[in-house]
């Protein structure tokens, strides 16, 4: 009973992983079982990328990125070696949460935490410029289907896609469904593609670790949910500050959890209106999936956020100068010192296929690679469950505040050092991105009237320059920008 009530509790957000309607449960073990044949996909195009890489340029508005390396399959996907094995079990840190072996996809639920404030319209947010925190009420007329791909012949849509206008887009086809061993011809050009999924691949457009050494980035995904309030107070009592990749439909369904966020001071971005693949998509339908989520946060907040997280990493050349043309910057999460990815597995632990004890002991095995690093770190972590709130709350955000060597926890945009109001389109003063000549930059209620002016002498400044940091300027020119590949050196992700 337990087994079929923890399947019903996935099945309820199961369209937001796959709109032809099969269940998360499903997909999590199509993952694990296709692991091994999406790793040999992309190996021997990783290998050819990793020898033939060089550095590109960065800037201060765009964090450096890499090309892939070959995938190490055992640890990207099912956990750490035999060597990462937990040699005593951690005791919880708070008396309400679960023990590692009891968190488990038929665990008993415990009550959900009240919002301790709620915030009404016309509160000041925290960030400086901002408007005020806008009245909300939802009318499902006035939005589409929760976690279902948006309708792309809808007039908000077809207004977007007019922001695509002048960019060069890859004229890449969708994958067949954003994994590797799916389709295997497209895996074979990954790295033409730069296709993250099959070998790491990244542009230096894409934001994957913090450029301090022993600095971890937090984020949490897919949220805000039910248990999204235990972590909010989790974080306020330790003072720490988080990005929160967010899914339209959830911003909808729960914009008081939203705002709690927003007004606590933590970083807002967006992650797709249902949560597909984003490489299996058309350009109408990415268009659609981040515009509906771009509109939610901002008609709840107030604030337009200029990044983005791919659900499940998924991206390649044409879902980032989509995204870019949008005024939208991709982050992902850091691959480790043989392109394994920092994923705790948390999401695996609903749906059964991993335990508390082993997402626990992947996050340790994190830790330890993190520490080999000559910059910082981003790890995918998740609040949409119970199960993955209690991992953060109870285990992994203890074991990294306690960890040795020290480690320094911050927002992502805080770890770039961004300043808070660069996070936002109406108050950013960032003059190269999102980039100027764009429908997102000239649609923008800017606030702060200091954008305006550093984006005059910005511009005259540069003249005839280009560039990573001006590619803003005039605008035509993506395709150049994500075809140029970063450096891996021993593996590490260079910034």
């Amino acid at each position: 009973m337990k087994q079929i009530i923890a399947l019903a509790a996935l099945l309820t957000l199961a369209s937001a992983h796959d709109f032809h309607g099969q269940g998360q449960h499903a997909r999590l073990a199509k993952r694990l079982t296709t692991t091994a044949s999406s790793a040999a996909a992309s190996s021997a195009v990783s290998a050819t990328a990793s020898s033939a890489a060089s550095p590109a340029a960065s800037s201060s508005a765009l964090s450096g990125a890499t090309s892939g390396s070959a995938v190490v399959a055992a640890a990207s996907a099912s956990g750490p070696p035999a060597s990462g094995v937990l040699t005593s079990t951690p005791h919880a840190t708070a008396t309400d949460i679960p023990s590692l072996e009891q968190i488990t996809s038929g665990m008993t639920s415990a009550a959900t935490s009240a919002l301790t404030t709620t915030y009404s319209a016309g509160a000041t947010p925290p960030i400086s410029g901002a408007p005020a925190i806008p009245s909300f009420a939802f009318s499902a007329a006035n939005w589409p289907t929760m976690d279902k791909t948006p309708d792309t012949s809808s007039a908000e849509v077809q207004e977007w896609m007019k922001e695509l206008d002048g960019f060069n887009i890859p004229n890449l086809n969708p994958t067949a469904d954003g994994t590797c061993a799916g389709d295997p011809t497209a895996a074979a050009d990954a790295a033409n593609r730069g296709w993250w999924t099959c070998g790491g691949y990244t542009r230096s457009t894409d934001v994957v670790a913090c450029p301090d050494k022993l600095t971890w980035g937090m984020s949490f995904d897919d949220g805000p949910a039910a248990y999204s309030t235990r972590l909010l107070e989790y974080l306020d009592q330790k003072d720490l500050k988080a990005t929160f990749f967010v899914v339209g439909s959830r911003v909808i369904e729960r914009p008081d959890v939203l705002r709690d966020e927003f007004m606590s001071g933590h970083e807002i971005s967006v992650h797709t209106w249902s949560h597909p693949e984003l490489t299996k998509l058309t350009n109408e339908q990415i268009v659609a999936e981040l515009g509906w989520t771009r509109k939610a946060i901002q008609e709840v907040l107030g604030v337009t956020p200029v990044t983005m997280r791919p659900p499940y990493g998924d991206i390649d050349d044409r879902v980032r100068a989509i995204a870019l043309a949008m005024g939208l910057q991709p982050i992902i999460w850091t691959r480790g010192p043989q392109n394994n990815q920092f994923d705790t597995n948390d999401w695996k632990v609903p749906g059964g296929v991993v335990t508390g004890e082993e997402s626990f002991q992947m996050f340790q095995w994190i830790l330890g690679n993190a520490t080999q690093m000559n910059t910082g770190f981003i790890v995918l972590e998740h609040d949409l469950f119970e199960q993955t709130v209690d991992l953060a709350v109870g285990y992994t955000l203890d074991s990294a505040l306690s960890y040795s060597p020290a480690l320094t926890l911050k927002s992502i945009g805080t770890c770039q050092g961004w300043p808070a109001s660069n996070m936002y389109l109406e108050t950013t003063t960032n003059t190269t991105f999102p980039y100027l000549g764009s429908l997102a930059a000239e649609n923008a209620t800017t606030t702060a009237a200091a954008r305006a002016t550093a984006a005059s002498s910005s511009a005259k400044a540069a003249g005839k320059s280009s560039g990573a940091a001006h590619i803003g300027m005039n605008m035509p020119a993506l395709g150049s920008l994500l075809a140029a590949a970063s450096v891996l050196v021993g593996g590490m992700l260079v910034i």
